[in-house]
């Protein structure tokens, strides 16, 4: 069996070439990811363009991610560049200064010191230096080091416990939309949400930029957390951002709560993406450490959608290898992941036609026992709710639509694939059937069920079920 986690990996330096994007793709990455951090329109225009006509040669669509920057919360420049603060000293951070040294640093974000009290500890560069305000003096915040270390330019700045009034989208964010909509970007994914209404206004900002793509909330701010259902339902899915949250909550916090948002943002029908740190070592080293493959395991088993991959492919060394590795980890994950359908439909009613057919036919491909589900789709709904749960079956969503086809990419246990659909019901069944033993995925004799709505090429449509045995109409 295929794996059915999906990977998604970061496009920087050292996957830009067509070569190593090809291997990339050929070896397993499902959804492209290019960081709007870094780069210019022009660059991210290229890169798009990179991707599609990598994906071409090998015969696949996969997904592009445009992920925003958000707020810049960070630390400015040092006149050296850097500077070492020692434990105990008077440190500075004072948003009206230019170029830093020992005794202190300007700000980029400039409304630090309305947002910070006496008694406040600030976490520079993921939480590896830490600072207690003493007092707040205008543009200037006075703080005792209490954990030192070397502090460079622009490292971002975190408060603990979470507190900080920065809007999720700033003006760069919404001129990088623009480009997001110029590239057809399938996702969008959205940094430091608040709140829901951090989520509406993005929806809003896409849809008058004629842009159609998908939401992501990344999940990775206090105020998050206790928002956490409203911006899921807000969302299309949500990204477990483990860096930023973990240094406002407490490494020890994230764990629990990668396992709650996973179990919620699925039981809404949304989709999930777990991040940061999962191949770290694998920057630099050709294998990963074990720490890492339980890390990603543990994430497969959690029932994420994805997993996510970023400087790992973006400036390491081994980008190729390390989705060879993660690819592996998931699949043997997989394996031990316990199907539990008939628990997951007790107490759930269903409202809609459409999904109560998706329900159907997961119930029918589980007690049956086929071969395959083949769900022929418009845009993708069924086969996102049918991917909600597993029933030990593979789902191949099958569609006319290339933007539903390369959204699907993100879909755990879903492998979409394109079909021409016509008006003839009878003519796209066997269609569908010929495709998949075309493919190797059934074969004469075996049993899939196959979900279609009626009349033909309508979205959110699927309105029958029906179970085939392949070879019969022949």
């Amino acid at each position: 069996m295929q794996r059915t986690t999906k990977i998604v990996a970061t496009l920087g330096p050292a996957s830009s070439s067509l070569d190593v994007l090809t291997r990339m793709l050929a070896a397993g990455v499902d959804v492209m990811r290019l960081n709007f951090s870094h780069g210019t329109a022009g660059d991210h225009k290229q890169r798009a363009t990179l991707v599609r006509n990598a994906a071409h040669s090998i015969g696949r669509e996969v997904a592009i991610m445009a992920d925003l920057q958000g707020p810049k919360i960070r630390v400015g420049k040092f006149a050296l560049g850097k500077v070492t603060l020692k434990s105990g000293q008077t440190f500075v951070l004072d948003a009206d200064r230019e170029l830093g040294d020992e005794d202190g640093v300007g700000l980029d974000y400039k409304e630090l010191p309305r947002d910070v009290a006496p008694g406040a500890v600030l976490l520079l560069d993921d939480g590896l230096i830490r600072l207690r305000v003493e007092s707040v003096r205008g543009s200037e915040i006075v703080t005792r080091v209490e954990v030192g270390g070397v502090l460079s330019n622009n490292k971002g700045i975190n408060r603990q416990g979470g507190g900080l009034t920065a809007p999720a989208l700033t003006p760069k964010d919404m001129e990088d939309m623009k480009t997001a909509v110029a590239i057809d970007a399938d996702y969008l994914a959205v940094s430091f949400p608040k709140n829901k209404e951090d989520m509406y206004m993005a929806r809003q900002l896409l849809r008058a930029a004629g842009g159609k793509a998908l939401l992501i909330a990344k999940i990775e701010r206090a105020e998050a957390i206790t928002a956490l259902e409203e911006i899921i339902d807000a969302s299309d899915g949500i990204m477990v951002a483990r860096g930023d949250l973990a240094v406002e909550v407490g490494n020890a916090t994230v764990p629990g709560l990668q396992k709650r948002m996973i179990r919620l943002a699925r039981e809404r029908n949304k989709l999930t993406i777990t991040a940061t740190q999962m191949m770290e070592s694998m920057i630099y080293n050709p294998v990963p450490t074990r720490a890492e493959v339980s890390d990603v395991a543990n994430a497969v088993l959690d029932g994420t959608d994805a997993v996510m991959l970023s400087a790992e492919t973006a400036a390491g060394r081994f980008p190729v290898e390390t989705i060879e590795a993660m690819s592996q980890i998931c699949a043997e994950a997989e394996k031990s992941d316990e199907v539990k359908l008939d628990r997951d439909f007790l107490n759930r009613t269903f409202t809609r036609i459409d999904q109560s057919i998706a329900m159907a036919a997961l119930f029918t491909a589980f007690h049956l026992q086929v071969k395959a589900i083949a769900s022929l789709t418009q845009s993708g709904s069924t086969a996102l709710w049918m991917s909600r749960h597993n029933c030990g079956c593979p789902i191949f969503a099958l569609t006319p639509e290339v933007s539903s086809q390369r959204k699907m990419a993100l879909y755990r246990n879903v492998q979409p694939l394109y079909l021409e659909q016509g008006d003839d019901r009878e003519a796209v069944l066997r269609a569908a059937e010929d495709l998949l033993v075309t493919r190797g995925q059934v074969q004469h004799g075996d049993l899939i069920v196959l979900t279609i709505g009626e009349p033909m090429g309508k979205s959110g449509g699927t309105n029958a079920m029906k179970i085939i045995r392949v070879g019969d109409h022949r």
